[in-house]
């Protein structure tokens, strides 16, 4: 049963996969796999993998229903799902390089705030995403919030 048929709401999937993979990789360090055995890594792969999932989205099933979000003020709505969509790929790969970790953190950052509206649009006209309600306001801008604080402690801590 994929997440569509379960009670699995859409918009959590990548809130699921970010803390579910933190703690599988901040625990096998704290077992004893040294490289894991601190906040930074585990948080950046988690991150990565999580906005590597939400980038397939921007080609996948779920395409049509992305561009749909996109407010009717900005044109090309589809050019905008594709280009966040290389972003999110783009940022994911910076948080897996020391070097460019924490640019790639504050990028992710303003990307989320920037495609914000898109989520409000999606909530309070009640579109759906892959047969799914789009999660509320105040639901999706916690998420967000989730997000966020996680991009800037991994920013903070390079």
């Amino acid at each position: 049963m994929g997440p569509q048929q379960s009670g699995i709401n859409l918009g959590m999937v990548p809130l699921i996969i970010l803390s579910a993979s933190f703690a599988v990789l901040r625990s096998i360090g704290l077992l004893g796999v040294t490289v894991l055995n601190n906040w930074d890594l585990p948080l950046r792969v988690a991150l990565s993998l999580m906005f590597l999932v939400t980038a397939s989205a921007h080609w996948g099933r779920g395409r049509a229903d992305l561009v749909r979000m996109v407010p009717p003020a900005f044109p090309r709505a589809g050019a905008i799902v594709t280009i966040t969509g290389v972003l999110e790929i783009l940022g994911a790969l910076g948080m897996l390089v020391p070097v460019t970790a924490r640019a790639a953190a504050i990028c992710l950052a303003v990307l989320l705030v920037a495609m914000f509206p898109a989520n409000i649009r999606a909530a309070r006209e009640r579109l759906t995403i892959m047969g799914r309600p789009a999660a509320s306001v105040p639901v999706r801008g916690a998420v967000q919030l989730v997000f966020i604080s996680a991009l800037l402690a991994t920013a903070a801590l390079r």
